[in-house]
């Protein structure tokens, strides 16, 4: 079965991209859905690796975040910047290459893979 290229770049960018919309919960919600209503194995692929990002971002925040109120923000402080780079770097790069190689899924490097 043939997949349209446009459609599978347009998706699996949308389901890497969901994670700049963090900030409302329910941005976890966009590849969620993708995932069930896409047929195509590449973008469900995406949307699985998507909804993992989704969950070890949620998963680091809240480390620092309680690591921060125990040491007043100090570890906060230090972590935030390295945090701010986890969480738009690799989306970034997602996004890149699945509208450079739509024939394959991206991975993210060093998550928990729950889904």
């Amino acid at each position: 079965m043939e997949f349209d290229p446009d459609k599978r770049k347009l998706l699996s960018a949308l389901c890497h991209g969901s994670i700049f919309f963090s900030s409302v919960v329910v941005s976890v919600a966009i590849p969620i859905a993708i995932l069930f209503v896409s047929e195509d194995p590449v973008v469900k692929d995406n949307a699985k690796e998507a909804i993992n990002f989704h969950l070890n971002v949620w998963v680091y925040e809240a480390i620092i975040g309680v690591l921060a109120f125990l040491t007043l923000g100090l570890l906060g402080f230090i972590l935030g910047p390295i945090f701010f780079l986890f969480h738009w770097v690799p989306p970034i790069f997602a996004i890149i290459q699945a509208l450079g190689n739509p024939i394959q899924a991206y991975r993210y490097p060093f998550i928990f893979h729950v889904i």
